[in-house]
């Protein structure tokens, strides 16, 4: 009857075959197809018929996992099999005997050799396999999903990662059965009673790395990929012992042992074999071990497994000459590190860079060291090495200098020495250095193994980010006037668009097109347009209601705010030529959609932010419009290189500058956020033949206070620029310190300042110079 409605990959494949894989998740019904087969082959046509096979094994990680799962379980042999011919279960010699004599025992994979007596005709063995989590060998059957009922951590383990003990697990079971011993060829057929080119491990997983597991959104289990049984990932894993192995024995170096080290490396850019030294050194210092000569041997150890060595206080000797019998010394507080930012290569994902970041909570200390390691780690492991590098130079202020004896030879540089100091007190340190003259004098830096003991960290899977179509994107450099407070004076801003967007732009600079190196990433894209009506000169400061405009703008939609909202910053814009530093700043109440992307704008704010000095007479159809919405950011610009033209390079994120997506750039930046604003209510009163020209001046920070009895300066000093100008030439030029001036009837005269002329007035900045103008008509 199971043969009419089992599944096709619940039923044995036809013909001569020695192995049946049945591969399927949980609830596929692998148990209830091994438990219809094995009653196919022992079971004949009526209940007392000898079926195919007399005697069969019952294999499984435990003798519990066989009896619950295999023959008590719910898709068990009892409970698939009809009642004539029910196997009777002897526990007490742990088999099942069926009514035709037929016999099935239950065996531990854990204890091979009793399966060596009898000669079985088939057997039932359940998959090889362990979970990537600590302690997983105590039970390599539990994993933790917490949507299943039978989640759980083995048997004392702390629920961390652990790839290596996964790995060890199986090179355990392969190494054991490479054995001759262990595993003897049959004189009969000519082939190892365990054919490990035969064996399956649990689980290989057919979607596709890295999408899963890092695709969350598609397969919600991806998460439990971390600590459980997927080889998915993890077979490009190398053991760190056969990763220095290498690594010696590609530079001559024979003599070494690395049977102590422990770990995994996911990944070593190693650029050259030039010393043993230069190539180990990254991976000593990222994964803590030592290289130690003994005997003409390098042997390498992890740091947290040395033994100690116990030096008791009454073993010091007198070094030569004056001092004291141990000398300890602490570096002083300045040298403290308090934080540590390392660089590394995503080990699952995208292969990016990033940086993890340690630090102590509450430190004073602001000294940081940064380090890159051309390593691939994961996020939590390279957590794991910046914590413990943080600790480790803490702990290792503390060292110390004794001497012993001759007769303790057996203190060698890289052991753990357990020093007693004069007040009795016990302190383990690491020997690294002796010098041996007789007496042997030893230099120690104090260690702690906790230190080794990696933190409780977090992992997840590797971030996979949608696919980057190469399309360019389209950069629009902005110097603009300071909007919030919160900018940096001089930097330029930057709105990127593109589409499709790419997943983020990046923008790479240099003094000349060549050695770029990355400035700023992009995350969001920004919202430009242009003007498709002309928009004509208007008064700042004003609400222009009888004036509208119209834009065509791509991207997320405007919207109309009150004017109150405006008042406090809603609905920012730029207006310009396309150069980066002729940008007009306005805001909008109304934004009405009147065509595909495109709106008519009205209640208009114009010359904001101090760029009432940029109003032209017409913005013409086709000038830039962009949204300052958050989205354009600074870019890193030195305040050395205002004025200075630089080269850009502006392209998907995920691209090499170099990639045809990139776009170039020249530009230069004055640094507008210095500029001062054009004085206000500029005035010019005759007093006989005198001219008195008078303004107020006004800020470019914190000028919007109603508290305040008069605006900041804003500016180093108060100084000013006057300029008479007739016809376009310059008559005079002239500095003043006070908001005042007086034209006398004798210096017009002087500077043939009669009929119509111009008075132009400017705050000077002494970092920018002067600022925008105010200008002001005489008609004599």
């Amino acid at each position: 009857m199971f043969d009419f409605w089992a599944l096709p990959h619940q039923l044995p494949p036809k013909g001569n075959w020695r192995s049946w894989v049945v591969m399927g998740g949980r609830g596929a019904g692998k148990t209830r197809a091994g438990s219809e087969w094995v009653r196919s082959i022992v079971e004949g046509d009526m209940p007392l018929d000898e079926g195919r096979a007399r005697r069969v094994a019952l294999v499984g990680e435990t003798f519990d996992q066989v009896r619950d799962v295999m023959v008590f379980g719910d898709s068990g042999i009892l409970a698939c099999s009809p009642p004539d011919r029910k196997p009777e279960w002897q526990s007490t010699r742990r088999r099942l005997v069926w009514p035709n004599g037929a016999i099935a025992e239950a065996h531990s994979a854990s204890s091979p050799e009793h399966m060596r007596g009898p000669q079985f005709d088939a057997a039932w063995v359940d998959e090889l396999g362990c979970a990537a989590i600590d302690k997983g060998t105590n039970q390599p059957n539990k994993f933790l999903d917490p949507k299943s009922s039978e989640s759980a951590l083995p048997h004392y383990s702390n629920g961390q990662r652990d790839d290596y003990l996964q790995m060890q697990y199986l090179r355990a079971y392969y190494g054991f059965f490479a054995d001759e011993e262990n595993n003897p060829v049959s004189p009969v057929y000519g082939g190892p009673m365990v054919d490990m080119s035969r064996a399956y491990i649990w689980a290989w997983d057919a979607r596709p790395w890295p999408d899963f597991p890092s695709n969350l959104g598609v397969w919600s289990d991806g998460g439990n990929h971390v600590t459980g049984h997927w080889l998915t990932g993890r077979t490009s894993v190398i053991p760190l012992d056969h990763v220095v192995g290498e690594i010696c024995e590609r530079v001559g170096l024979m003599e070494y042992d690395v049977s102590a080290l422990h770990g995994v490396v996911r990944g070593y850019n190693l650029d050259s074999f030039d010393t043993p030294r230069a190539a180990l050194q990254p991976l000593m210092i990222a994964l803590g071990f030592d290289a130690i000569e003994r005997s003409g041997v390098l042997v390498f150890r992890n740091r947290g497994d040395a033994e100690e060595i116990g030096v008791a206080a009454e073993e010091y000797v007198l070094p030569e000459g004056e001092g004291a019998v141990i000398e300890q010394i602490r570096a002083p507080e300045p040298e403290v590190v308090g934080e540590v930012r390392l660089g590394y290569v995503e080990a699952e994902g995208e292969f990016v860079a990033r940086v993890a970041d340690a630090r102590f909570p509450h430190d004073g200390s602001a000294d940081v060291t940064q380090n890159d390691l051309p390593l691939a780690l994961t996020e939590a492991e390279a957590k794991a090495i910046a914590e413990r590098w943080l600790a480790e130079a803490r702990v290792a202020r503390d060292s110390v200098s004794v001497t012993v004896p001759p007769s303790r030879p057996d203190v060698q540089a890289g052991d753990l020495a357990r020093l007693t100091d004069a007040q009795g007190v016990e302190t383990l340190y690491r020997v690294d250095r002796i010098e041996d003259r007789g007496a042997r004098q030893l230099e120690a830096v104090r260690v702690e193994r906790q230190v080794y003991t990696p933190s409780a960290a977090v992992h997840s899977v590797g971030e996979i980010r949608p696919f980057a179509v190469p399309v360019p994107v389209t950069a629009q450099f902005m110097d603009l006037p300071l909007l919030t407070g919160d900018e940096v004076p001089h930097a330029p801003h930057i709105a990127v668009t593109a589409s499709p967007w790419p997943g983020g732009a990046a923008v790479y600079s240099s003094s000349e097109d060549s050695g770029y190196t990355l400035n700023t990433v992009v995350e969001n894209p920004s919202r430009l347009g242009v003007l498709t009506s002309p928009l004509r000169s208007g008064q700042a400061g004003l609400w222009q209601r009888d004036v509208t405009v119209r834009v065509e703008l791509p991207g997320a939609p405007l919207s109309s705010v009150a004017m109150l909202d405006v008042l406090n910053g809603a609905n920012v814009a730029a207006i310009g030529d396309g150069s980066s530093d002729n940008w007009e700043i306005i805001q909008f109440a109304n934004a009405q959609l009147v065509g595909p992307n495109t709106y008519e704008l009205s209640e208009l704010l114009r010359g904001q932010a101090g760029s009432d000095g940029l109003i032209p007479d017409i913005w013409p159809a086709g000038a830039r419009f962009v949204m300052i919405d958050g989205t354009p950011q600074q870019i890193d610009l030195a305040q050395s290189a205002r004025d200075l033209a630089r080269h850009y390079r502006v392209g998907p994120s995920l691209r090499p500058y170099d990639d045809p997506s990139f776009r170039h750039y020249v530009e230069a930046f004055q640094g507008v956020g210095l500029r001062p604003y054009a004085p206000a209510h500029l005035r010019a009163v005759a007093e006989g033949t005198d001219l008195h020209v008078s303004w107020i001046r006004r800020t470019r920070l914190d000028g919007d206070s109603w508290a305040s009895v008069e605006v900041p300066l804003g500016e180093d000093t108060e100084l000013y620029e006057i300029r008479v100008i007739r016809d376009g030439a310059l008559l005079r030029d002239l500095q003043t310190s006070s908001p005042g001036w007086t034209y006398s009837g004798a210096q017009q005269n002087s500077d043939g300042a009669s009929g119509a002329f111009e008075i132009h007035v400017a705050q000077i900045s002494l970092r920018f110079g002067p600022g925008l103008f105010a200008r002001i008509e005489i008609n004599g």
